[in-house]
């Protein structure tokens, strides 16, 4: 339901962003600073490095590992009760 709503402020961006780039390319002579800045804008955010995902800790691969790895949580569940083997 959510996704609906991020749906059209995404596609009223990318249509903001194309219409300053287009304008850029077929008609420069009318193209001002506003577009320059909205299609520089765009272009930088597609710079941004949004696959990038955190290394796992050494605790973590530890476990996925089955050798223990230590560090918080101790290998229980919250409730005090041991975590069931794989």
């Amino acid at each position: 339901m959510a996704r609906r709503w991020i749906l059209l402020p995404v596609l009223a961006l990318g249509g903001l962003w194309w219409w300053a780039v287009l304008r850029l390319a077929l008609a420069p002579e009318h193209a001002g600073v506003i577009e320059g800045a909205v299609a520089a804008g765009g272009w930088g955010l597609s710079l941004l490095p949004v696959h990038a995902a955190a290394r796992p800790s050494a605790a973590r691969e530890g476990r996925r590992r089955g050798r223990g790895g230590g560090g918080a949580g101790g290998g229980s569940l919250a409730g005090g009760r041991p975590l069931a083997p794989p």
